[in-house]
């Protein structure tokens, strides 16, 4: 014992046993009993054992190497089928732009389609077929056409050459040879900039509307001026300087022939366009009117002293009602595509819902629907033309974020709700597709456009160096003008252009015969 100790301490080298030894001698076992072992120094057995290396077992079973796989197309497929939509929901934010990735999303969408039929099965002649059947198949539901069947599918000769020498079915060729949708191309600068002095700078007010005859209104100080988009001509309207006043808003007729001018001491003037003199100036309001909205012959106007006023402009009477649901400034007012209902915003962070048979006859002193999601100012209002009962609104500084609802129903909570990281300014659907455009101020000044429902931003738009606080839409639905507080109006191509409806004869077309 006092040798191995001292080889041990002399620091010589274990050497660890054999597998072909047939010996095991652990450490634990070990015993020195005087002369009773012969040769007992054996350094190879007398260190600790080390485990010994047993044979390679080989089984049936077979594990797949999977380096050559590509994770980033089947995690896309992940997400189309539904998982993974936390992570999607980041890219929602404006600081985040995914229309870099679009050509990319569909190589891989249409790989995925190749997959789908050549191993599962799956038979489709386009992406938005597969697309479709994914989203209709439940998750975790196997094809009722795949590889977990019993008997081999029998190919008709004729779908495909027994000569080819491609890997991929007819069907397959058919998906790669399919036309191809190009992506589509928003200008990011402006087609047009002008000057606007004066243009104020405030949250509340509502400067600008572009009429059904294709003339842009905008309130510069105390004066109207007027823009004709066929002419380029620029006519000043009127000058509220003699009366020592400033425009707070304006607002076109469904027609475009009457303009209503709503002032901060609390008027509103009508002007005739076509005979360029003023109607009839209409009172009530107690300060400034920053939001006016019309349909056919009515005005509903909103005011810093909190009231909404309901005017018949044919009527001599200077409203026909007033309501007083709002606690602060009314800032935001628009009419629904019924012409039935109308919403309102205000400065008390709440969005109201009102019937307009019931406020018209004065019984209604209550709004039908009540929102109070928003923690900040309410100007940005807009309703789908799209869908019947659906309204988007935007909230300021504190609030950031762009929330729909359904109107039709007596829920309070928003459908949907998107975190802008800005104020939101004014929101607008475009007429020709489902999509939504909206303004910001504080702090990025932004310009986005967004696909619904998925709220995917399709384009984010610079060049304002304040807050883009003002917005219109053209008649055609294609263009939208914005003006910010660094007096510029800049006009973008932003929306599609309305399809086209191509009308074709047909003999079972009765009203086609009648004169």
């Amino acid at each position: 014992a006092k040798a191995y100790e001292g080889s041990v301490s002399a620091g010589i080298p274990c050497k660890p046993l054999l597998e072909g030894d047939s010996e095991s001698v652990a450490w634990s076992d070990l015993q020195f009993k005087g002369s009773t072992m012969a040769s007992p120094f054996r350094r190879d057995r007398l260190c600790p054992l080390s485990p010994a290396k047993e044979a390679p077992r080989y089984a049936d079973r077979f594990i797949p190497s999977r380096v050559a796989t590509d994770l980033s197309s089947r995690f896309d497929s992940l997400t189309s089928l539904g998982f993974g939509a936390e992570e999607s929901q980041e890219n929602l934010s404006i600081g985040k732009d995914t229309g870099g990735d679009v050509v990319n999303g569909r190589e891989r969408r249409v790989y995925n389609c190749l997959l789908r039929y050549e191993i599962l099965g799956d038979v489709t002649s386009n992406v938005r077929g597969v697309e479709r059947a994914l989203l209709s198949r439940p998750v975790g539901e196997a094809p009722s056409d795949g590889i977990l069947r019993y008997r081999s599918p029998v190919k008709s000769q004729s779908s495909w050459s027994p000569y080819s020498m491609s890997p991929l079915s007819k069907n397959s060729h058919r998906l790669l040879l399919s036309p191809r949708k190009s992506a589509r191309k928003i200008p990011k600068a402006p087609f047009k900039i002008l000057d606007a002095p004066e243009l104020q700078d405030d949250f509340y007010l509502n400067l600008l509307d572009w009429s059904s005859q294709n003339i842009l209104s905008v309130g510069l100080g105390s004066s109207v001026y007027l823009w004709n988009a066929c002419t380029s001509q620029v006519t000043r309207l009127h000058d509220l300087a003699d009366q020592q006043d400033e425009v707070a808003s304006v607002s076109w007729s469904d027609k475009g022939h009457i303009l209503g001018i709503g002032t901060k001491h609390g008027y509103i003037q009508l002007w005739d366009i076509e005979a360029q003199r003023h109607v009839r100036t209409m009172s009530g309001h107690t300060s400034r009117v920053g939001a006016l909205a019309w349909n056919v012959e009515s005005l509903i106007s909103g005011s810093r002293d909190r009231r909404i006023f309901y005017r018949d402009t044919r009527s001599p009477d200077m409203y026909l009602s007033f309501l007083t649901a709002h606690t602060q400034e009314v800032c935001g007012l628009k009419w629904a595509p019924d012409r039935q209902h109308f919403a309102s915003g205000g400065n008390d962070n709440k969005l109201y819902v009102w019937n307009a048979g019931q406020v018209s006859s004065g019984s209604a002193c209550q709004p039908e629907r009540k929102y109070t999601e928003h923690v900040a100012a309410v100007k940005a209002i807009a309703w789908s033309p799209h869908q019947h009962g659906l309204l988007v609104s935007g909230g300021g500084t504190t609030d950031r974020c762009i929330r729909f609802w359904n109107t039709l129903t007596g829920h309070q909570q928003s459908l949907h709700c998107v975190d802008t990281n800005s104020q939101v300014c004014n929101v607008a659907w475009s007429k020709n597709a489902n999509e939504v455009v909206s303004t910001h101020g504080y702090s990025q000044n932004l310009i986005v456009l967004w696909k619904y429902p998925s709220m995917v931003q399709m384009a984010k738009l610079t060049g304002h160096t304040t807050r883009v606080l003002y917005l219109a839409t053209s008649p055609d639905g294609q263009s939208i003008v914005t003006g910010a507080g660094d007096e510029t109006l800049r006009f973008w191509d932003i929306f599609n252009k309305a399809r086209s409806h191509q009308c074709t004869s047909s003999a079972l077309d009765l009203s086609a015969y009648i004169r």
